[in-house]
């Protein structure tokens, strides 16, 4: 990853804050515009009220007399019952129909409606804004009573429980988004190390990282890299091994060719030629046979850990091995065949390439390095190949299926023998069968079988594969 990819890259903590703060700062921001509602309703029931209390007292000093509505206080005495320290108060005594008794010219405001006894309403009067409340009292003579007032103590009452309600949150909020911080990068500085730990590792270096357990994500992380690891050095080293092994298994061969080609031009006779071209065709016919191999071997290095498994028919895919080896067989003289094929359906979990490739390396050795006769046979989930050739000593059994054996006069036993062994054995590894190598009766020769696993028994209730 570039520099400039990096940087454009956000930050992980800080997608996290934003994850987490700007919900919770959302949250608190409607939950305080709802509490600052419901304490401004509750405001301004409270100075309502005590606007409606001293309409009352105002009505309570009205009286009815012979010549009509009038006003018991004086002037002073109105000033003190409606006295306020920060407000200013006015008042009216209205008749029904709207004419003044009492009080201020000109301030008016909206009458009860129905059986209402009194409303509150918000009007201009003298270029400010006032709260009023009119109230209706209805006796012989009624009459309606105007009680007005500024409202800077509401609202100075409310910007007050605002800045109350929103600066400690804020506040809080700041102190979260600080603690969040420090703990989210405590919390990721494994994930810091982890990184920091692969950008000084040489790309040869495939061995496991350590992973700090601080968190289960993290050691999950560590050990899904680590069998990363794993697969990554095994595909590496399997084709290493392969490059290794073509360079040295065809070096021999090429060799060959290129004395068999040289000797052959050098002759004037055609006869020759003819005979050292025939033995070059040969040799180059084992070399494209052990590239074969090698790449068989290599594959199945290669599919350790991708192999798939499912139901196959054992009698058919012995069947089609024998088909394909006959004319091979019958070019030499060799008798192959079969038995236990036609006793009924043998279907095994496994992988039908790796059955295949199993019953081609057992049956291309013995058509090489066997004997006259040559027999498959299936037993249940034993799959063998039997030849009565010259077979194989019992201490050479085991080293012949690790790869590049050596007989015991130092050569190579079968040139490629060892090889399709060893194929043959990684195979019935990979597919978790037992491989057993045994005399093939009391005169010799070689029994070469495969036991697959138990579970898989004789059936004809699965579907058949190959």
């Amino acid at each position: 990853m570039t520099a400039e990819v990096r940087a454009a890259a956000p930050s992980l903590t800080r997608r996290v804050l934003r994850g987490v703060l700007l919900p919770l700062a959302l949250t608190w921001l409607v939950g305080t515009g709802v509490a600052l509602g419901v304490a401004n309703s509750f405001t301004e029931q409270a100075f309502d009220r005590t606007l409606l209390d001293d309409a009352y007292a105002v009505s309570s000093n009205v009286r009815a007399t012979a010549g009509g509505i009038e006003l018991l206080l004086t002037p002073r005495e109105v000033t003190a019952v409606l006295f306020d320290q920060t407000e200013a108060v006015h008042f009216a005594v209205l008749q029904m129909d709207g004419r003044r008794l009492a009080g201020e010219a000109g301030l008016d405001a909206p009458v009860p409606e129905g059986d209402a006894s009194h409303r509150f309403s918000d009007i201009v009067f003298q270029g400010q804004t006032l709260r009023a409340v009119v109230l209706n009292h209805a006796e012989a003579n009624p009459y309606r009573v105007l009680v007005a007032q500024t409202t800077r103590a509401r609202s100075a009452l409310v910007e007050r429980l605002l800045v109350y309600a929103l600066v400690p949150q804020i506040l809080l909020l700041a102190v979260l988004a600080v603690w969040l911080w420090r703990r989210i990068n405590r919390e990721l500085r494994p994930l810091g190390e982890l990184e920091a730990t692969l950008d000084r590792r040489d790309a040869n270096d495939l061995s496991p990282v350590p992973v700090a357990r601080s968190s289960r994500e993290l050691e999950r992380l560590g050990e899904a890299m680590n069998a990363l690891f794993v697969r990554v050095a095994h595909s590496v080293r399997a084709q290493r091994e392969f490059a290794g092994n073509v360079a040295h298994e065809l070096r021999t061969p090429l060799a060959g060719i290129r004395a068999l080609a040289d000797y052959g031009l050098a002759q004037k006779d055609s006869a020759v030629w003819r005979e050292q071209l025939e033995r070059i065709a040969a040799s180059q016919a084992r070399a494209s046979h052990l590239v074969d191999q090698l790449l068989a071997l290599a594959l199945a290095d290669e599919g350790r850990t991708a192999l798939q498994r499912a139901p196959v028919r054992l009698d058919l895919l012995a069947e089609e091995a024998v088909m394909r080896h006959l004319a091979r067989a019958d070019v030499k003289g060799i008798d192959l065949g079969a038995q236990g094929l036609d006793a009924g359906p043998v279907t095994v979990q496994a992988n039908a390439a790796l059955v295949e490739g199993i019953l081609d390396n057992l049956l291309d050795n013995a058509l090489r390095y066997g004997g006259r006769t040559l027999t498959v046979e299936l037993d249940g989930g034993v799959l063998s190949v039997v030849d009565d050739g010259p077979g194989i000593p019992a201490a050479s059994r085991q080293a012949l299926m690790q790869r590049w054996a050596q007989g015991a006069d130092g050569q190579k036993l079968g040139q490629g023998a060892g090889l399709g062994l060893s194929i043959v054995a990684r195979y019935a590894q990979l597919l978790g069968a037992r491989l057993t190598l045994d005399d093939a009766d009391a005169r010799g020769g070689l029994r070469v079988s495969l036991a697959f696993p138990p579970g898989s028994a004789p059936g004809t209730d699965q579907p058949s594969v190959g």
